[in-house]
């Protein structure tokens, strides 16, 4: 069962809460992130990508990246835009996105439950990737990126939840420049925050990765690391717990910079081997059920259908990243490994559609491919059976913000 536990976290003055709010360091390389802090001394960017504070040359998995980061942290303390929780609370954790809300819990979960697989995990990490968190926590103290957890359901929870909203008033409540809104309301009441934990503890059996493989695996990793130097902090990590019905799963569409030698009408050719192939004279094609896939080349949409034999019913089978993989990029287009190999580009739903032809219409792509999202039971059923799914296989919307909940493990 699902082990929780309440944290001291260390967050803005309400004031200060737009302005220190930062997207997760993963969505922004060290340019954007420069771009989107500019003139901002408060961002939390300047912790989480603190090269931008650095010369250009700087290597961002240099030593120097970190210390400045540790560096930004204890002066944002020092100048009280950040303080630290008088006592262990909970955070309830409120997103809205054109109109849909979805609600989670802020809390610690269990580094062990992590390493006993009661957290399951669906994806593969890369040790580049895991190594730059854990320097990232170690020489900060602190872990800065959230981990987004899903969880099938329970009604207590949700009442708990809904009725703590009702009566409270938040403490940050803000709209951010992509126009999502963010508010938070702190559990402090002892009683409260007991029943939540034995609730999950009693009702949940586990808690699924939905995003941050790599921020979890390092934080296990640093805990290893501290061996007997741990403290009863870093026995936890920072997550933040989503019910499965609030949550929205956007398509994570795929790019290819050549037709592997092929001319166009040779590779239409080819597709239509294993998929119906339909011109579109919509300005763009967005799947509308599974095995359906649009595809943009040269200068056209088509809209595919999968023939049957294409796809199996097991888990991964039935995934449409893996039937493309399967039938198009690797027999067709020679991407034997869409986790090295360059050619290939992923693109999260949330940019549109648009994003997909314009790679193609300005070269830097030869053919771009939307596809049908994958649902959330999908990804529980691959979890639980013990599989990872193929990379980049779901994009979720809207993204928790750094640096309003930050969990050190001091």
């Amino acid at each position: 069962m699902a082990k929780i536990s309440p944290f001291k976290a260390l967050r803005p003055a309400a004031e200060h809460a737009p302005k220190v709010a930062s997207r997760p360091y993963d969505v922004l390389n060290s340019k954007e992130a420069k771009i989107e802090a500019q003139g901002n001394s408060y961002s939390f960017l300047h912790v989480t990508k603190s090269e931008i504070d650095l010369p250009e040359s700087a290597d961002i998995y240099s030593r120097e990246v970190y210390d400045k980061a540790k560096q930004n942290l204890q002066a944002f303390m020092q100048r009280n835009i950040l303080f630290r929780e008088s006592k262990p609370c909970y955070y309830i954790y409120e997103l809205v996105m054109n109109g849909r809300s979805q609600t989670g819990l802020v809390c610690g979960s269990s580094v062990d439950d992590y390493e006993n697989d009661i957290i399951k995990k669906h994806e593969f990490t890369r040790p580049e990737k895991e190594q730059d968190r854990i320097n990232h926590i170690s020489i900060t103290g602190a872990q800065t990126g959230n981990v987004f957890l899903a969880y099938r359901n329970v009604e207590a929870i949700d009442n708990l939840l809904s009725q703590w909203k009702r009566d409270r008033n938040p403490i940050y409540n803000f709209t951010a420049t992509d126009n999502i809104q963010h508010t938070i309301w702190v559990i402090n009441d002892s009683s409260s925050i007991s029943h939540l934990t034995s609730l999950f503890e009693e009702e949940v059996p586990n808690t699924y990765i939905a995003d941050g493989h790599h921020r979890a695996a390092s934080a296990a990793k640093v805990r290893t690391a501290l061996g007997a130097k741990a403290g009863e902090n870093a026995n936890y990590f920072l997550t933040t717990l989503f019910p499965a019905n609030e949550l929205y799963i956007m398509e994570y569409n795929r790019a290819v910079k050549d037709l592997n030698g092929l001319s166009v009408n040779e590779f239409l050719g080819k597709v239509s081997e294993d998929f119906t192939v339909q011109k579109s004279e919509e300005a763009e094609v967005k799947p509308a059920a599974l095995h359906e896939f649009g595809m943009y080349i040269d200068g056209s949409w088509y809209l595919l259908k999968a023939k049957e034999g294409t796809f199996t019913s097991d888990p991964i089978g039935v995934l449409d990243v893996t039937v493309l993989q399967n039938n198009i990029l690797h027999k067709l287009l020679g991407v034997e490994d869409p986790r090295t190999d360059n050619r290939i580009d992923f693109i999260g739903g949330i940019r549109g559609l648009g994003e997909l032809s314009k790679k193609v219409d300005n070269g830097e792509m030869a053919v771009a491919f939307s596809l049908y999202p994958v649902s959330i039971q999908q990804l529980f059923d691959i979890a639980d059976s013990g599989n990872v799914m193929p990379p980049k296989s779901t994009w979720f919307e809207p993204k928790l913000r750094d640096g309003l909940l930050t969990h050190l493990i001091d």
